[in-house]
């Protein structure tokens, strides 16, 4: 019983089914007439695993192989079909770092809108203000549109915001290529800190497998919606790069 208030995350017998229609004309149809055909893809299937609090966990696979689709579904962007999923803990996921902007606000009115969006109450995201503004390196910019923003300069403020929250739970997705190489050295490093320093979970998804080594203890590789092993990093990084050759 002490060993499951430890798990963060948790999927039991989870699958993703998505329906695929020939075109988008035919997809609206479908909304009107089921009898409108489709074909199923299960993008994720039958998955079942736990991460408990502090762990570094690597996700490895192919494009397709439903990585994206199981953080989708830890970040509440979308649903299982069948089977249970259990998240415990402020989630902050470095997926799409510029969306939940509003490009009519300026940097630091967006600071508090994504707070917000990320359950922060106003005084929390006070606390936390200066601190994601200096991380960013935007200053005399944060006060300006960010319509007026470089694509860089927008994920450099999405980043900064959520590595900045004290999450329990980080979720990154290729997302340490952010702006220049000393800004990505940055970000590295302020994860590591987040990870050791202060007991949070993280699940790290990346073809980078020497980056992962740098993070992560455990490992997963998943083929075709499958988990197809669940190990020690060392071991997870060998069973995919012997995946890549088949």
């Amino acid at each position: 019983m002490e060993e499951q208030k430890d798990v963060v995350i948790k999927f039991d017998n989870v699958t993703k089914m998505y329906k695929l229609f020939k075109n988008d004309k035919r997809r609206l149809l479908y909304t009107f007439c089921k009898r409108i055909k489709y074909k199923e893809k299960k993008a994720v299937n039958n998955v079942s695993f736990d991460i408990k609090r502090g762990e570094t966990v690597a996700l490895f696979g192919r494009n397709g192989a439903g990585k994206s689709t199981i953080l989708k579904m830890i970040t509440g962007v979308c649903f299982p079909t069948t089977g249970e999923i259990m998240v415990k803990g402020r989630v902050s996921a470095l997926l799409e770092l510029t969306s939940g902007f509003d490009p009519e606000f300026t940097g630091r009115e967006n600071i508090y809108l994504k707070g917000q969006l990320l359950g922060l109450k106003d005084k929390e995201i006070r606390d936390l203000e200066q601190e994601i503004i200096n991380f960013a390196e935007l200053e005399e910019y944060i006060d300006q549109p960010v319509r007026t923003y470089s694509s860089g300069m927008k994920a450099r403020l999405g980043f900064s915001i959520n590595v900045n929250i004290k999450p329990e739970i980080l979720i990154v997705d290729e997302a340490l290529s952010v702006g220049d190489e000393e800004f990505k050295r940055k970000c590295v490093k302020k994860v590591n800190e987040i990870v050791n320093k202060e007991n949070v979970t993280l699940l790290f998804v990346t073809h980078a497998t020497g980056v992962a080594r740098e993070f992560c203890k455990r490992g997963m590789v998943m083929e075709k919606g499958k988990v197809t092993f669940d190990g020690s990093i060392e071991d997870a990084v060998k069973v995919y790069d012997n995946s890549l050759t088949k």
